[in-house]
């Protein structure tokens, strides 16, 4: 059986808003570099299209990380799945996500690579869910709020499906 997916965000205005997000990166750091984080599995076609759009010098690495709960509830302890391949220090850093809710991952991953003496760090995502923040976190770039809703596309799964939609589309079971 086939998910039932109503679009949310049509394609052309996701591209358009990556490619503001591009220039507001691009001024904020012109003279500088910027080192993405992408965080994996998600963030990676977000992170590529707008790594495309930034016209300062831009470097990458990845990062996978996950967090468990019991249940509905997360317990808030988070897991560095992958590690970053190269040293943060003296970077200036934009750590790259495709959706941010509770912000517990993010706020952890802000203190843990802190540690690691950057320049900066920024947070950047494609989709935020704001009324579904339990811990607070200060997000630099944001390409769209959107409602509490269970979205697919532009990276983002369902039992690892609709990750290459091109939209950011709601499955509707």
């Amino acid at each position: 059986m086939e998910d039932n997916i109503r679009i949310l965000l049509p394609e052309q205005e996701v591209n358009e808003r990556i490619a503001e997000l591009g220039r507001q990166i691009s001024e904020d750091y012109a003279g500088k570099s910027v080192h993405l984080i992408c965080i994996l599995k998600g963030s990676v076609f977000f992170t590529c299209e707008l790594a495309k759009r930034i016209t300062v010098p831009v470097s990458m690495d990845f990062m996978s990380v996950s967090s468990y709960g019991a249940g509905t509830e997360s317990s808030g302890v988070v897991k560095i799945k992958k590690d970053l391949d190269e040293p943060l220090e003296g970077r200036d850093v934009i750590v790259v996500e495709d959706i941010i809710d509770s912000g517990r991952t993010l706020s952890y991953l802000v203190k843990e690579l802190g540690e690691r003496k950057p320049a900066g760090i920024r947070l950047c995502t494609l989709l935020d869910k704001p009324e579904r923040r339990v811990t607070d976190v200060k997000v630099d770039y944001v390409g769209f709020n959107i409602p509490d809703e269970f979205v697919v596309g532009y990276g983002l799964d369902y039992a690892q499906k609709y990750r290459n939609l091109p939209y950011i589309g709601v499955v509707e079971v």
